[in-house]
């Protein structure tokens, strides 16, 4: 481990609110379980959090979140101690790491649907209430193109920053938004549940959404040993199998894939839905799997097998159409 010192674990974060208070989270429930071991946070400002004017594919997709982390987690550098692990947003996380790293567990996942969040004092509950022409602050295209197919009176418009500040702009009476949506566990751990007005049930959310994904040295049995301990077991399930149908389609953070997934503990029994809209919200594409799971590798089958009834649905066309439109109609990454 780091720091030369056996009993201690150096855990590494984006600078943001949000990932510090995952980091101490995670902190928190190493020094729990394991009472002999001390956790030190290392917060550091990544690219994505300086950049805030232009869609993340542009300069490097979701990688942003995780290459600066990923070069300590290789070695110190200068008065940077050498990391054990990175606490992320999972579904910030690429599907695919790079060699020399491994998604160590998947951790503590909290409501992973989209909330709604109406500007302070607004009379309206729920997206259906808004009158015709009303702006809604999304922040990707999976989010405004289920959003256009299921209320066309609406409209979409981008909005960029960590959540306080996308609440600032929503309550300033200048601002045009009405409301935004937003992730429920990014506000839940904020403490920010109060500023839920209502939860979107009819939408799919992000792959990995709500959990977070701890990332390692490939191959560090120490770090892994305490993870064992601490993983979620039906999250671990759930986004393995989610993130099992993202890599198969080959989907990012600004692609419209939407999933919702169950796994029943008892029964073994996990089912994961997709779709896929296209960012018109004309077509959408949707279908489920239902797996006996006996091991990860089962969750992988899951999601690949998920993926092969929406491509032969017509998935890969949406894809593929998007792809070669993506400069043009470019969208930011989801908070």
């Amino acid at each position: 481990m780091s720091i030369n010192d056996s009993n201690h674990v150096q855990i590494g974060g984006r600078k943001s609110k949000l990932a510090v208070v995952q980091s101490e989270i995670v902190k928190k429930t190493i020094e729990e379980t394991f009472p002999n071991l001390s956790c030190s946070i290392l917060a550091l400002s990544t690219l994505g959090d300086k950049v805030q004017t232009q869609p993340l594919y542009t300069f490097g997709g979701k990688s942003l979140w995780t290459k600066e982390l990923e070069i300590l987690l290789l070695d110190s550098i200068d008065e940077f101690h050498q990391l054990d692990l990175i606490v992320h947003s999972l579904k910030d996380m690429p599907t695919n790491l790079p060699d020399e790293f491994e998604l160590g567990c998947i951790f503590q996942r909290e409501d992973p649907r989209d909330a709604l969040v109406m500007k302070s004092n607004s009379p309206y509950k729920y997206l259906k209430d808004l009158p015709a022409g009303s702006i809604v602050g999304t922040s990707s295209i999976r989010r405004s193109s289920q959003l256009i197919k299921n209320y066309p009176h609406l409209k979409f418009e981008s909005v960029r920053g960590n959540i306080q500040t996308r609440l600032n702009k929503l309550d300033d009476p200048k601002n045009e938004y009405c409301c935004l949506i937003l992730a429920s566990a990014g506000l839940i751990r904020l403490g920010l549940k109060d500023r839920i007005t209502s939860y979107l049930d009819d939408m799919y959310y992000a792959v990995g959404q709500g959990a977070l994904g701890i990332e390692i040295r490939k191959g560090d049995e120490k770090i892994k040993s305490i993870l064992n301990k601490i993983e979620d077991p039906i999250a671990t399930v759930c986004c393995l199998a989610e993130r099992s149908l993202m890599r198969y389609l080959e989907g990012g953070c600004s692609v419209p894939l939407g999933v919702n997934s169950y796994y029943d503990e008892l029964t073994q029994e996990l089912t994961i839905k997709g779709i896929i809209v296209s960012p018109d919200g004309k077509i959408s594409i949707e279908d489920e799997v239902v797996k006996q799971i006996n091991s990860k590798e089962d969750c992988e089958l899951a999601g690949i097998e998920l993926g092969d009834k929406l491509k032969n649905k017509g998935a890969r066309e949406i894809l593929d159409k998007i792809d070669m439109t993506r400069n043009i109609n470019a969208r930011p990454t989801e908070v």
